[in-house]
C-alpha cells in the first residue's frame, strides 16, 4: 500500500521546499543528462542562469505548488540545448531541486519557450511545478 498524506501535510511539504532554497534561490538551465541526484556534481554546460526573486513560488494548494512571476533571463551564457535544471540556494552550489527541461507542451519537469539557445537570447521559464506525493 503506498504512503499517503493529507493536502496539509502535502501543502506544507512543498512550501518547505522553497524556505530550504531560500529567498535568493539561483535556477541554472544545463546541457546533458541531469545528474544522478541533487548530491552528484554539475553536470553540463550552463546555457542561463536565473536570479530567481525573493517568493519564486506560489503558495502550495491541493499538492501542488507552481512558479510565481516571470522566470527569465535577458541575456543567456552559452550556446547549446537546454536538456536539465537546477535550482540551487543562494550560494550557488548549494542543489535543491533538479530536473529535465523541454519546450512547452512537451512534459518535462520545467518547460522553456524554446530549447535551443543561442548566446544572449532571452530564455524564458513558460512552467514549473512542483508536485506532492498522492496529490
Amino acid at each position: 500500500m503506498a504512503l499517503q498524506l493529507s493536502t496539509t501535510a502535502r501543502n506544507q511539504l512543498l512550501d518547505a521546499i522553497e524556505t530550504a532554497a531560500g529567498t535568493s534561490a539561483i535556477l541554472k538551465i544545463r546541457t546533458g543528462a541531469q545528474p544522478a541526484n541533487c548530491g552528484t556534481a554539475d553536470s553540463g554546460t550552463v546555457l542561463a542562469t536565473l536570479n530567481l526573486q525573493s517568493d519564486w513560488m506560489g503558495a502550495a494548494a491541493a499538492g501542488v505548488k507552481s512558479k510565481a512571476g516571470t522566470w527569465q533571463d535577458a541575456s543567456a551564457d552559452a550556446a547549446g540545448t537546454a536538456a536539465h535544471f537546477r535550482i540551487y540556494a543562494s550560494d550557488g552550489t548549494t542543489c535543491h531541486i533538479q530536473g529535465s527541461v523541454t519546450i512547452t507542451g512537451s512534459g518535462g519537469d520545467m518547460t522553456l519557450d524554446n530549447t535551443s539557445i543561442a548566446v544572449a537570447q532571452t530564455v524564458t521559464i513558460t512552467q514549473f511545478d512542483l508536485t506532492a506525493p498522492n496529490a
